[in-house]
């Protein structure tokens, strides 16, 4: 049996997840909803009036999404439970109400109750207002839908879990995710003087690569 964290044996072919295809019955409504969200518009590439793909691909994403005109046989909206990773929930929240986009309060899970009459998500169906009350990575979620009501949810991640990021592949997709990433190794080096005297580090950039690297590894971080 294979737990989740088990490194699987290798692949002779990698399978990189890039396209996932969303319903919608008005395809220029959702180009200029998407459009709004400040997504990059890749194509826009139109056979004839039976035939219409566009793509869109969100900031810092290698995984882009299509939709268009007999593109898919699927319902509008029914594409739900798209997941946006963050690594600053609130920042990336305020710059959709920014650009008017309607979205839900930051929110996080009940713990082990799962009943509810909340919409379902990654933990569950019971939403509690605000975010994780210990900030831990992967729990604090948004919710937002399109106009043909998809549904999609911001969730945080500032850690992964062990196994989920190769240790020797530290990587960024934007600077201001590696901005975040310097933000939490300088207040952890703070609480790390503290701890050894209140000195000045002067070692500091070599304790706050080995943070980076072992926060994004989903290792034991450096104290």
């Amino acid at each position: 049996m294979t737990t989740a964290t088990e490194t699987p044996r290798a692949q002779t072919v990698d399978m990189k997840l890039e396209v996932v295809v969303i319903p919608v019955s008005d395809v220029d409504r959702a180009k200029r909803f998407y459009v709004g969200l400040g997504w990059r518009l890749d194509a826009d590439f139109a056979a004839g009036d039976d035939f219409r793909v566009i793509q869109f691909t969100p900031p810092g994403s290698p995984c882009s999404v299509i939709f268009g005109k007999n593109v898919t046989a699927a319902a509008p909206g029914s594409a739900q439970g798209l997941y946006l990773i963050v690594s600053d929930i609130k920042t990336a929240r305020d710059e959709l109400l920014g650009r008017g986009v309607e979205i839900s309060e930051v929110f996080h899970d009940a713990g082990d109750v799962h009943a509810g009459t909340d919409e379902p998500y990654l933990f569950g169906r019971v939403r509690v207002s605000g975010p994780d009350p210990d900030h831990r990575s992967y729990r604090s979620f948004a919710s937002f839908g399109d106009p043909d009501g998809n549904g999609w949810l911001f969730q945080e991640v500032t850690a992964r879990l062990p196994g989920r990021v190769d240790a020797d592949d530290t990587t960024f997709t934007s600077s201001t995710e590696l901005a975040t990433a310097l933000r939490r190794a300088a207040a952890a080096h703070g609480e790390h003087e503290k701890r050894t005297g209140g000195q000045h580090d002067v070692n500091w950039p070599d304790w706050y690569a080995e943070y980076i690297v072992r926060e994004q590894a989903g290792k034991p971080l450096p104290s």
